[in-house]
C-alpha cells in the first residue's frame, strides 16, 4: 500500500506526487521518504482534491495520466488560489521537445525522465526547494542531466567513476 495523507503532519517538507503507476510511486516514496514527508495520489483528479486542503512544498507530476494528463492538472493547478506559486517538476517519460516546452510554458521548475536515479531526482528537488522564489525555472533552456539533449544519463545506471 502508498502511505498517503490529507494534513501535514511533520515540520519536514511535503511532496506531493502524481503518478498514475504504482510502482513509479512506490520508487518516489521510496527514494524521498528519508529526507520528505511525501504524499502520492494515483490521477490529476485525486491532486486536486488533496490540493484544496493541503498545501505541499512541491509537486512531482507525470504527464501521461488519463482520463486528465499532467498538463490539464497543472492548469487547474495555476488556477487555484494560493496554489500557483506551488514549485512543479514534471517527471516522465516525454521526451520529445514540445513536451518540455509546453510544461515551461506552464511555469515548471524542472522536468525528469522516467526512469528515474534517485540522486538527480533528490539534487534537483533540493535545487528547486532551495532557490529563491520565481528563479528556479530550467536555465536558459539548456537540457539537465537526464533530460533529452544531455550528456548525463537519466537512469540509474551506473556513470563513470570520476578521479578524486
Amino acid at each position: 500500500m502508498i502511505p498517503t495523507r490529507t494534513s501535514r503532519q511533520s515540520n519536514r517538507q511535503c511532496i506531493l506526487a502524481v503518478d498514475d503507476a504504482a510502482t513509479v510511486l512506490l520508487r518516489i516514496a521510496d527514494t524521498l521518504g528519508k529526507h520528505y514527508d511525501v504524499v502520492t495520489v494515483n490521477s490529476g483528479a485525486r491532486a486536486l482534491r488533496y490540493l484544496e486542503k493541503v498545501k505541499p512544498d512541491l509537486i512531482l507530476l507525470d504527464i501521461r495520466m488519463a482520463p486528465k494528463n499532467g498538463y490539464e492538472t497543472l492548469r487547474e493547478i495555476r488556477d487555484m488560489p494560493d496554489r500557483a506559486d506551488v514549485p512543479v517538476i514534471m517527471l516522465t517519460a516525454m521526451e520529445d521537445k514540445n513536451s518540455v516546452l509546453e510544461g515551461i510554458t506552464l511555469g515548471i521548475q524542472d522536468y525528469i525522465l522516467k526512469p528515474f536515479a534517485p540522486d538527480d531526482l533528490l539534487n534537483r528537488i533540493r535545487r528547486v526547494l532551495d532557490a529563491p522564489p520565481q528563479s528556479a525555472q530550467p536555465q536558459n533552456g539548456e537540457p539537465q542531466d537526464g533530460e533529452p539533449g544531455s550528456t548525463q544519463p537519466q537512469s540509474g545506471a551506473p556513470q563513470d567513476e570520476q578521479e578524486a
